[in-house]
């Protein structure tokens, strides 16, 4: 009798020991394939963000060339200028004044980014440092650019103005060419070559390579931090492969 009862306690501990390992596995594997989706789902929108990153590095990249050139036509200008205008004919003259942009802006594609934070895929990336970028670049650098971008654009308004009304400009617009707001072709102007000459224009021009040149050191920065944010989510997302 009691070798019976020891047999039975024996097989309840042994029953009881592989329930437990069955439910602990059960439960493991559970997790593990809870862990292995929300890798995957990490992953995808990882890779969604680094194609994102790499548009607006290449939007960056142009965005300088546009500047880099408008600030490089004001310089043409302003030796024009120094030297009673003797450099440049009166239509290259304004052809170059009409192709100055100053007011164009940097505009970051976040929706990714926001899907990130909105499922919360945002909280399993394992690197702190990539989080950090992150969130550095998609509100506080967005946040400074925003901003630097407003100042310039009240400017570009009245740069804009002073052109068209001191010259009595008209040209034709493609809406079709260009990368980002079409293409310019100068049509009908009067130089007005007293208003050339002043202080005031050439104080203006001067504001304007001012302002293209803040802005492409503000885009010189964002380039180099979006670079370090491709490189690290292109780890992330080695290390969870």
């Amino acid at each position: 009798m009691d070798l019976d009862k020891k047999s039975r306690v024996k097989s309840y501990i042994y029953d009881g020991i592989v329930i437990f390992i069955g439910v602990f596995l059960s439960f493991f594997v559970e997790d593990l394939r809870v862990q292995n989706l929300n890798d995957h789902r990490k992953n995808q929108y990882l890779k969604d963000l680094r194609l994102t990153l790499d548009d607006d590095v290449n939007q960056i990249n142009h965005l300088k060339e546009v500047l880099n050139k408008s600030v490089s036509y004001i310089n043409q200008i302003q030796d024009d200028i120094d030297q009673n205008h003797s450099l440049l004919n009166d239509s290259i003259t304004i052809s170059k004044l009409i192709d100055i942009e100053v007011g164009i802006s940097f505009f970051s594609k976040d929706g990714i980014y926001n899907q990130l934070i909105a499922t919360d895929a945002f909280e399993l990336i394992k690197s702190t440092e990539l989080k950090n970028i992150l969130l550095e670049m998609y509100n506080h650098l967005k946040e400074r650019n925003i901003a630097t971008s407003n100042e310039i654009d009240q400017f570009n308004i009245g740069f804009r103005r002073t052109i068209l009304e001191n010259f009595r400009v008209r040209f034709d617009y493609d809406l079709l060419d260009g990368e980002f707001y079409g293409n310019r072709s100068l049509k009908v102007f009067e130089f007005n070559k007293s208003y050339y000459a002043s202080n005031d224009f050439y104080g203006i021009l001067s504001q304007a390579k001012l302002y293209s040149n803040m802005y492409q050191r503000q885009l010189k920065d964002l380039h180099d931090i979006y670079i370090e944010a491709i490189q690290l989510v292109n780890k992330e997302i080695n290390i969870s492969s």
